[in-house]
């Protein structure tokens, strides 16, 4: 017999971390919905990359259901969250960085992208990793809300398009899988660690 209390533990008990997670999956999981369904209206061979970065998304909701009923160690959720996150990082803001008509702008997007990269190899590469503080944690999701909010702006404020509603809902869901792996990184502070 197979003792279902086992298999449905969950490594959250309060409220509020559940709460945070469950936000995450949701919000992420419609986002990706509809960037999957832009990719079969506009077709894979205008849009091939962003079935990629979907991947990648995919593959972080994937590890964070797996990591919240405890079927995912602290250490590869850790790992593989941050090469995900990094590979979308590196492929959407900084290899194929979207044109942006406005230079600063531009420069600034980049300059915060590769900030980003390097806090995130930076994180995942540390051998003691649970001594990140709350701060450089919550740094994460700050940074990519700002490029996030930035790009919002240059392209709602340009030409509506038919494609500008499938480029401003792929611009959140990383800031929302970043909110949600953030949250559970918090969790796994070591508790004796002041706070930052």
């Amino acid at each position: 017999m197979c003792d279902w209390r086992i298999i449905i533990e969950t490594r959250f008990k309060k409220k509020s971390q559940i709460f945070d997670i469950g936000i995450t999956a949701v919000c992420a999981v419609l986002s990706v919905g509809i960037m999957l369904y832009g990719i079969w209206h506009f077709g894979l061979r205008e849009v091939w990359p962003e079935l990629v970065l979907n991947l990648c998304y995919i593959a972080c909701l994937v590890m964070i259901g797996l990591y919240f009923f405890k079927f995912l160690d602290s250490r590869r959720f850790n790992y593989w969250s941050s090469v995900c996150i990094g590979i979308t990082v590196l492929l959407r803001d900084i290899l194929f960085a979207p044109p942006l008509e406005n230079y600063p702008i531009h420069l600034v997007c980049l300059t915060l992208s590769v900030t980003l990269l390097v806090m995130l190899t930076y994180f995942y590469a540390r051998k003691d990793w649970k001594t990140y503080t709350k701060r450089n944690l919550w740094m994460l999701f700050i940074i990519d809300m700002v490029i996030a909010g930035l790009y919002h702006c240059v392209i709602f404020f340009n030409p509506v398009s038919e494609y500008t509603t499938y480029l401003l809902t792929e611009i959140w869901i990383r800031p929302t899988l970043i909110y949600g792996l953030v949250a559970c990184f918090v969790s796994e502070r070591e508790p004796d660690m002041g706070e930052a």
